[in-house]
């Protein structure tokens, strides 16, 4: 635990130190005082609705998880406790490269309530692979309807951004329903593994074979349940227009009436399916300078960096740190019912 504590620590000061730079980098030459103006002249009911937008993003994806586990027959927790494991894996999530700490972190407390790992590894595949759909799909159908938000950064952002998107759900459907495939992956990372010649090999396959194979049963789910899988698709696809609403929100916030929702909503759409994939804690610095290449035509070069920070304030940075107060009780918590059952 103690070398899990550490790692946490050194994610959460590498996260800090890159949110140090990128504003550092952005802000530079500008003046705070002029930029401290705006954020305050901007109208607090809207801001206010992007946080409420926030909450139901989160909301939202609780609800699925919850119903997953329903539809399993697993533990029936409650809507409350769902949100708790969803909070719990934004935070390891943003502060991690690629989000890679988020899903075990999030796994490793639901399992702490009794829920079964497999019910929880499958929860958590289901609403990764419908995010990643509705990501791409969402880009695309933007891309198709308002093309001229492109420009050459941003075009090269969303080519990459689909692509590894593309990419990572296309794995993730390949090890649901393929086992030929997980065996031949799990071929290929142990001659890696051999070839550097990596300590504890036996362990490393174990646990890739015990995980993969968790991916795996996840189909016989999907091939039982389709309604229930497309029913979640449905879900996610709400949960994204949420959290694709809040720019539009920061746009009315500032007095801006000259641009419609969908075309806001778009720019988004395009913004996030471009930088989602980056492996870059929080996707930190990729996505400020992107809200600022894309949204500078809405906001003007006056406006555009207290529009940035207010975007990423209302839909990242104040539920870090909320999200940061859930994972500290909720440590406190499982360490004193640990320290009782022991």
């Amino acid at each position: 635990m103690k070398d899990t504590n550490l790692i946490t620590i050194k994610n959460l000061l590498f996260f800090v130190i890159l949110v140090t730079i990128t504003f550092m980098i952005i802000f530079k030459g500008q003046d705070l005082n002029e930029l401290y103006k705006t954020i305050k002249s901007a109208n607090i009911l809207y801001i206010c609705i992007g946080i409420i937008l926030m909450f139901l993003y989160f909301l939202t994806e609780a609800y699925n998880t919850k119903r997953i586990l329903h539809v399993l027959k697993d533990k029936n927790i409650s809507l409350f406790k769902s949100l708790k494991f969803t909070l719990i894996g934004f935070f390891f999530s943003s502060i991690t490269p690629a989000a890679s700490g988020g899903q075990p972190v999030e796994i490793y407390y639901m399992t702490k309530e009794k829920i079964k790992g497999e019910n929880a590894t499958l929860a958590m595949l289901i609403n990764l692979s419908c995010y990643h759909i509705c990501t791409i799909t969402l880009g695309l159908i933007s891309v198709f309807l308002y093309p001229s938000i492109l420009n050459k950064r941003i075009l090269l952002l969303l080519i990459i951004g689909i692509s590894l998107n593309g990419i990572l759900l296309v794995i993730l459907i390949i090890c649901i329903f393929s086992k030929k495939l997980i065996k031949k992956i799990i071929n290929i990372v142990i001659k890696i593994l051999n070839f550097f010649k990596v300590k504890n090999k036996d362990s490393i396959e174990t646990k890739l074979t015990n995980v993969l194979t968790e991916y795996n049963n996840s189909s016989y789910f999907i091939k039982t349940h389709k309604k229930e899988y497309l029913l979640s698709i449905l879900i996610v696809l709400i949960q994204v227009i949420f959290y694709y609403s809040i720019p539009f929100c920061i746009v009315k916030a500032f007095g801006i009436n000259n641009y419609h929702f969908l075309e806001i909503f778009a720019m988004q759409s395009i913004l996030h399916a471009a930088v989602s994939s980056m492996p870059l804690p929080g996707t930190i610095g990729v996505s400020e300078l992107a809200f600022i290449d894309i949204f500078n035509p809405v906001f003007g070069q006056d406006k555009i960096s207290s529009a940035m920070l207010l975007n990423r304030g209302v839909s990242f940075y104040l539920f870090v740190i909320l999200s940061m107060l859930v994972v500290f009780f909720n440590y406190l918590k499982v360490n004193k019912k640990d320290h009782y059952d022991s």
